[in-house]
């Protein structure tokens, strides 16, 4: 997949391409869903297949302190649509330059100028442009005059309800993790590299792998029981805190695991953390002794999780 970041990476224009446009956030079964329509398309026409997206997420920019927490990071989208073998990412930079194009500029001067686009996989409810004048049916009569078609995107529904990521961040607050895996299609998993932390959780007799998880906030905060994937193939159980460690002043959201019965250096690995049970909510504690009494009856919960759902280990 060739990643395409900004308008003034557009060398030149692409040769003609199906696209869609959306945020994708956790790539669930109802993007995959739409996502596979585009790639059905771009097979018959012979086009390359092309996802757009935005860095900020639009509401991120406009009104961060409403925008919805983030499922994934956009590291992890490039991953999954990668995976999914879309052929070209293009991701935009959401400034006020872009903002205040209008949806006419916005048609033109990206989907026809840079990406002489042939086809548009969009759901019907999808708003662009200054004050998001433009709308579906706007597309249907750029496309007619600009030589490209408009198709919509199909609607994912389970149980009779639309899969959404505003669904799945509600599965996960309610801590149903099994719910949230059905969703996305695979279990809810957060990634990166193994980074060196300040050792505090060794000071306290507990040594954690250490993963940041960048400035944008995370769907999930709290302890968890894990699985961690990607040392040397081999699934291991742990706890994990994900948030700011209010306790120690920390700032930024860290993802810490202490994997069970473990004890190498695996200092830059990448590793997939899958999220399967809540334990409790992130406190900040008077003291560190209190923290550690209270990560001593964390291990515990977590060891009885995993003696009741070993079925989860091999999935």
């Amino acid at each position: 997949m060739k990643l395409i970041r900004g308008l003034h990476n557009f060398k030149q224009p692409l040769p003609g391409c199906v696209a869609t446009i959306g945020n994708f956030d956790g790539l669930h079964l109802g993007h995959q869903h739409v996502i596979n329509q585009l790639k059905a398309v771009a097979e018959i026409k012979n086009l390359p297949s092309v996802v757009i997206l935005f860095e900020p997420q639009p509401v991120e920019f406009f009104a961060p302190d409403k925008a919805p927490r983030r499922l994934a990071r956009f590291r992890d989208k490039i991953i999954h649509l990668s995976e999914i073998g879309i052929d070209i990412l293009v991701c935009l930079q959401f400034n006020h330059a872009l903002a205040n194009l209008t949806a006419e500029q916005f048609v033109q001067q990206i989907l026809v100028e840079r990406l002489n686009l042939k086809h548009l996989v969009i759901g019907d409810d999808f708003r662009f442009g200054k004050k998001r004048c433009g709308d579906f049916k706007f597309l249907q009569q750029a496309g007619h005059k600009a030589g490209f078609e408009v198709e919509n995107s199909h609607t994912l529904l389970i149980d009779n309800e639309r899969v959404s990521s505003t669904r799945i961040r509600r599965c996960l607050a309610n801590n149903d993790m099994l719910q949230a895996r059905q969703l996305i299609g695979r279990p809810y998993t957060l990634s990166g590299r193994i980074a060196h932390g300040k050792k505090l959780g060794r000071q306290l007799g507990y040594p954690t792998i250490n993963l940041k998880m960048g400035s944008r906030p995370i769907a999930v905060n709290g302890i968890f029981a894990v699985l961690v994937k990607g040392i040397d193939n081999r699934t291991l159980r742990g706890v994990a805190s994900i948030g700011t460690r209010p306790t120690v002043n920390g700032v930024g959201t860290i993802l810490e695991v202490y994997i069970l019965n473990f004890s190498e250096q695996v200092y830059g690995c990448c590793v997939d953390v899958e999220i399967l049970h809540k334990i409790r909510n992130e406190e900040k504690f008077d003291s560190l002794d209190a923290l550690i009494a209270k990560i001593d009856q964390d291990i515990i919960e977590a060891h009885t999780y995993f003696e009741h759902n070993e079925i989860l280990e091999t999935s």
